[in-house]
């Protein structure tokens, strides 16, 4: 029975969230899963299902990564074989890539079915002198092909490439195929999926194994398509996706699997509060650092292992959403947690006249009911939004008895200044409501 580990989606190079720190984790993440799951399982061969590179033009020191994590195979006699995915494959018209470059060097054994030019692949065995084929026969008793990275041509390439399968000489062991694309069904939102019906044609062509990549989560079909799922989380998203690697067992008659996922990775916590409209920003800012000093305490957040912190802000507030200092309030969860990445979505709304009333409600009511909601939208006065209310009902009296503006501001101040605290926005927007529902009132009674 042949032993081998299934990757994909490696990802080295990783630049996003403009974090050196966080480009290594994809460098460490892969080498300590070859270490643990390749040379201390004693694998046959590591089976590469496409992008191991984030892009198609990397750095000097991405390059230097992979070829450590390669030689600490090469150097215990593991082959590692691979294929191109659509992160690292070779631009249209172009002859060679990265991945190419590191199989000229004999790090790697790059997997390509060529083209005669009649449209369709064609594969060819490994010939170890030119370093090119589309399938090798390993010592193991496995056979593993390879494919390239189609697209939305995916469908019609796994037709061509299950007839020339069928065409190969025969093979009594086993057989692996890489193949990076991804299937239907398994996550949201995600346009130009396979149908599983659509890979049959190579399991009919004797396929044993399907290694999948492209979608970094794991899943399992049928016990013959398997996906492992990126190496590293990608993004704050990802994290909630079971990933990880194939250690896999598999004879002619028997496939064995088993995901890893304990090797080094960087912890990532998600977080959410939710405001229910009568907090104020004092009051949201208290709740959101409850909230980090909470997932701390039970060791959710792990600030000795700087970990990747996202904290969500949801519901409503009853105040102005741009008064929150929501960049200083980063920057103080970003010390509270010793995070590596904090990211703090805030995507709260203000609250909003929604008070229910019947389809014939007497005006005064409608007016009540609209004094009311603007006054609950102010933390300030909303304790005492009723009897503001009321009191307003009163400065629409004085507005249509003719008082002149100060008069109206002097009464509205009294109103407000109960607790020796007058609020000079909601004062504008009460005489300016006012003045709305006045001019209604006057053109209902001209017509």
């Amino acid at each position: 029975m042949a032993r081998f580990l299934h990757v994909a989606d490696v990802h080295l190079g990783f630049d996003r969230y403009d974090s050196k720190t966080r480009s290594q984790d994809f460098f460490y993440a892969f080498y300590d899963v070859l270490e643990r799951y390749a040379i201390a399982e004693r694998v046959d061969f590591v089976a590469i299902a496409g992008d191991l590179f984030e892009h198609r033009n990397i750095q000097p020191a991405t390059l230097n990564q992979a070829q450590r994590c390669l030689e600490l195979l090469k150097g215990e006699g593991i082959p590692a074989v691979a294929i191109e995915g659509n992160h690292d494959n070779r631009p249209y018209g172009t002859k060679t890539n990265w991945l190419r470059y590191l199989s000229d060097w004999e790090q790697l054994i790059l997997l390509e079915p060529s083209d005669k030019g009649t449209g369709e692949v064609a594969f060819q065995p490994w010939n170890f002198d030119t370093k090119r084929g589309g399938y090798i026969d390993l010592e193991c008793g496995v056979r593993v092909l390879g494919s390239a990275w189609y697209g939305a041509t995916a469908p019609m390439a796994v037709q061509h490439l299950a007839q020339q399968i069928a065409d190969l000489p025969p093979y009594s062991g086993s057989q692996v195929m890489l193949f990076h694309h991804g299937l239907e069904g398994q996550i949201a939102r995600y346009a130009g999926a396979l149908r599983y019906e659509d890979l049959l044609p190579l399991k009919q062509a004797g396929i044993d194994y399907l290694a999948l990549g492209h979608i970094h989560k794991n899943y399992c079909v049928e016990n013959w398509v398997f996906n492992p799922g990126s190496v590293e989380a990608n993004s704050i998203e990802e994290s909630r996706y079971d990933r990880g690697v194939y250690l896999a067992e598999i004879d002619k008659n028997k496939i064995q699997v088993s995901l890893k996922q304990e090797y080094r990775q960087r912890q990532i916590v998600r977080l959410a509060v939710t405001a229910k409209g009568h907090e104020t920003e004092e009051e949201v800012e208290a709740m959101a650092i409850a909230a980090v000093e909470s997932a701390i305490q039970k060791k959710t957040i792990a600030p000795e292992q700087a970990p990747i912190v996202e904290l969500r802000i949801e519901g409503q507030v009853g105040f102005d959403r741009l008064d929150l200092d929501t960049r200083q309030l980063q920057e103080r969860l970003a010390a509270l947690s010793g995070a590596l990445i904090f990211l703090l979505k805030y995507e709260v709304d203000a609250v909003a006249y929604q008070s229910p009333l019947s389809e014939n409600a007497h005006r005064t009511e409608i007016e009540r009911e609209v004094y009311l909601d603007l006054v609950s939208a102010h933390n300030v006065y909303k304790k005492r939004a009723g009897a503001i209310a009321k009191g307003l009902i009163g400065l629409k009296d004085l507005y249509l008895e003719g008082r002149q503006e100060p008069d109206l501001h002097e009464f509205v101040e009294a109103l407000l200044d109960e607790d020796g605290a007058t609020d000079t926005d909601l004062l504008v927007e009460a005489i300016s409501a006012t003045e709305s529902l006045v001019q209604s009132t006057e053109k209902d009674r001209d017509a």
